[in-house]
């Protein structure tokens, strides 16, 4: 069997709701060419009944790209795999740890996790659709089902459907009692649950996420697992993005330091502008770009305060660098 593990998958970015869109994707790549990115979760449901507008995607700007399914019917999760392998992404990626009221209700995400048998038949009806790679991310356990015992069912599961890489958010999911964002931070990391895994199941494909928040991390971690994720701390600090193709892939680029991804971004702003968007819906991303510099607040603060108004341009972004600099 093929791997489903790309030489990309060796760092990514997590796939998150209002986070990972193509704007996002598109400033990533400003700063990293070569790991791998993900779509937010988009609804097979949605995707099959004529949505195919939420996954529009331009391989050149934004690839490497997983697109992330949430769904828990195998033909409408089959269907809406063939949809993003028509748009082009590099793999399909199930959802079974998404712990949000919403898709509670939904009846999938990490509900999942309690039906196991079911996350089976939906990665084989996807594999058996498409001829990219299928893969799943979960978390190591949901409510009472939190034993070693029931993540090495869970993994193996996957791993019999002819999945052969497998995305492990090493905490468990509560499904009442913390919100989506207690859930990232409350139920405690468990990366001893990633090694069983690993030694259970040397020859499945495993990358880790959870409480990963700098390259420094995640190259040790790389000495044990097969990948790493990141996910809030890129947010907090996107310039970790610009360090990853040197250290984690070995590429002998230059590491631009933040001033120079500053310029690359002005460059890039001019760009997105001419085509339509508004420039908060890049900002919001800059904000964190000098994070931990001095006068970083200042800048979030300006950019913050004047990046919505009508007819914000790039010279938003140079005065709240200016005022930082002076600061």
């Amino acid at each position: 069997m093929a791997s489903d593990f790309s030489p990309h998958d060796s760092f990514a970015v997590a796939p998150m709701i209002d986070v990972t869109t193509r704007t996002f994707r598109r400033f990533a790549r400003l700063m990293t060419k070569k790991a791998m990115l993900y779509t937010e979760m988009v609804a097979a449901n949605a995707l099959v009944h004529g949505k195919e507008y939420l996954i529009e995607y331009d391989h050149s700007e934004e690839g490497p790209c997983t697109l992330q399914l949430g769904g828990c019917d195998p033909q409408i999760l089959s269907q809406a795999a063939k949809i993003g392998e028509k748009h082009g992404y590099s793999a399909i990626n199930l959802n079974c740890g998404c712990p949000s009221d919403k898709v509670f209700k939904g009846d999938f995400g990490a509900v999942l996790m309690k039906k196991p048998e079911l996350i089976c038949d939906c990665v084989k009806a996807m594999r058996d659709a498409v001829s990219i790679p299928v893969t799943v991310k979960t978390r190591i356990g949901v409510d009472e089902f939190d034993s070693p015992e029931f993540t090495l069912r869970l993994i193996s599961n996957i791993a019999s459907a002819g999945s052969n890489h497998v995305i492990l958010h090493c905490r468990k999911a509560w499904l009442h009692g913390l919100s989506p964002k207690e859930n990232r931070t409350v139920p405690p990391l468990d990366y001893a649950r990633a090694a069983l895994v690993k030694e259970e199941f040397p020859n499945l494909c495993l990358t880790v996420n959870g409480g990963i928040t700098s390259l420094f991390t995640a190259r040790h971690l790389l000495l044990k697992y097969d990948g790493v994720m990141l996910g809030r701390a890129i947010i907090d600090d996107p310039y970790i993005l610009a360090g990853v193709d040197a250290q984690i892939f070995k590429d002998e680029s230059h590491i631009m330091t933040r001033d120079e991804v500053f310029s690359k971004v002005l460059d890039f702003t001019e760009v997105y502008l001419a085509q339509g968007h508004k420039l908060s819906h890049l900002g919001v991303f800059v904000q964190g770009l000098f994070n931990g510099c001095h006068g970083a607040r200042r800048f979030r603060n300006y950019l913050s305060t004047h990046m919505h108004e009508l007819g914000a341009d790039a010279g938003v972004f140079v005065k709240a660098y200016e005022i930082m600099k002076n600061s």
